[in-house]
């Protein structure tokens, strides 16, 4: 499974649209007086304030190359205020491995870039947003994380260690060898590097199996193929 697109709802469209084709320099795709998208890599990111309320936010983050998670870091401070945990500004996942930082856009998402050592792909050019390589992960709240993830599997988007679906603990539903997942979790858990805790929202995640996982206005979970 990869990520092709996702679609957020946001009541700071503007804002947004600001930040990340101006301050960060993303390569805007389409836009109307409601929504917009940008190129993040291979995949796309839309930013839609149709129908938006509850001043929606979602975690999201972006595969880097390998081999420039220094640079980016360096290249993303100049850019914006990273956020910390216990004092640190960069996570050291050395289950995976991978390195990551995050920040928080003008509407308070959550954005991580991560470099997956073995995994992503390394780069030789000085890094700049077009070494954005693709949306690595997009946070998915549901109520009922055992029975979405079931239909996630019926759907064939599987835990990335083939192991049993969690009720109360964050699920990685996706192939670790390609380094691209849905975290599947119920409302309530603090997204790490942030005060903020994880809560339904409408979103749209399309992926390469021509699926598109559905989560309504209603907070209702569905795939559509």
């Amino acid at each position: 499974m990869r990520i092709k697109s996702i679609s957020l709802q946001t009541d700071h469209l503007k804002a947004l649209k600001e930040f990340y084709i101006n301050q960060l320099g993303f390569q805007l795709i389409t836009e109307n007086e409601e929504t917009f998208q940008i190129q993040t890599g291979t995949s796309i990111l839309e930013f839609t304030d149709r129908d938006t309320e509850r001043n929606p936010f979602y975690h999201f983050a972006f595969n880097i190359p390998a081999n420039q998670f220094r640079e980016a870091k360096s290249w993303l401070k100049n850019k914006v205020t990273l956020l910390t945990e216990d004092g640190e500004d960069e996570a050291n996942f050395s289950h995976l491995p991978a390195h990551a930082v995050y920040f928080e856009d003008p509407a308070g998402n959550i954005v991580e870039f991560i470099a997956r050592y073995g995994i992503n792909e390394e780069s030789s050019e000085p890094f700049t947003i077009n070494s954005i390589l693709n949306i690595s992960e997009i946070g998915l709240i549901v109520d009922d994380v055992l029975k979405a993830g079931e239909e996630l599997s019926k759907a064939h988007i599987f835990e990335r260690d083939n192991q049993p679906l969690n009720g109360e603990f964050l699920n990685f539903m996706g192939i670790r060898e390609l380094g691209v997942f849905i975290i599947l979790a119920h409302p309530g858990r603090r997204w790490i590097f942030s005060d903020r805790f994880s809560t339904i929202f409408p979103l749209k995640i399309s992926v390469d199996n021509g699926r598109t996982i559905v989560v309504n206005d209603k907070g209702n979970f569905m795939i559509k193929e």
